[in-house]
């Protein structure tokens, strides 16, 4: 166990480390959230203080924003920078057409308001993230809604063939709120063979602010595994 894990982290780590490579002197950048993430961040500091590099980070939540303040990385705003140079984050699925489940974290909205801001969007994952068809092993899409809408919001996610539960806080009572200071639904629908047509029928819905289904945005993925690192791009 202890031997798999070690396993783990350092596939993360070095998909980490070659997704940093692609920042480049004078980059404003989108900085996801996650635990893979942390090692992205962890080498953009090192090589802002080795190669006095200069990088600006928009951090997609208070996480990445603490991550930022840590490794010594320079934060702005979309005020200041509404276009990014590129955004580096993690990913709970991602299937054979680079389409992702994200947003276990709890900073979906975030993330894909930067991803959408960028000109170009780099994955990071250990292997174990990627699958054939997402809501595979039973990958909930997490759902971020309004508050009031959360009733309604559940019966609608039920007509479209999801099982959706409210996350609940862990060391708190109730529900996890958002950065946003919205609730969280995660939704099971199976396989997902369409996650286009999912997304499109998810966000009609009023009260849904955002889903953790990012189709279509992903440019490249570096995935670590137990040889090495692999790079996969979007096929065009």
């Amino acid at each position: 166990m202890k031997l798999e894990k070690e396993y783990v982290e350092n596939a993360k780590k070095n998909a980490a480390l070659e997704a940093v490579k692609n920042v480049k002197n004078g980059f404003v950048i989108g900085l996801g959230s996650g635990s893979t993430v942390a090692y992205a961040a962890e080498e953009l500091g090192k090589r802002i203080k080795t190669e006095k590099l200069h990088v600006l980070a928009v951090p997609t939540s208070h996480q990445s924003f603490m991550l930022s303040v840590k490794n010594g990385i320079p934060t702005t705003t979309f005020e200041e920078n509404p276009t990014l140079d590129l955004t580096i984050d993690g990913a709970d699925q991602i299937d054979e057409k680079l389409n992702l489940i994200k947003g276990m974290g709890g900073a979906l909205t975030r993330e894909k308001i930067v991803a959408a801001a960028s000109k170009k969007l780099i994955i990071i994952a250990d292997e174990r993230k990627a699958v054939k068809t997402l809501g595979e092993n039973k990958q909930a899409v997490p759902i971020e809604v309004v508050p009031f809408a959360t009733q309604f919001v559940i019966r609608k996610i039920a007509t479209f063939g999801g099982k959706p539960k409210i996350r609940e806080g862990s060391g708190k009572v109730g529900p996890v709120i958002t950065d946003n200071g919205n609730f969280l639904i995660d939704a099971d629908f199976g396989l997902i063979r369409n996650p286009a047509e999912l997304e499109k029928k998810l966000k009609a819905v009023p009260g849904v602010v955002e889903t953790g289904l990012f189709v279509g945005m992903t440019d490249t993925v570096y995935l670590g595994t137990r040889e090495g690192v692999k790079k996969i791009e979007r096929k065009e």
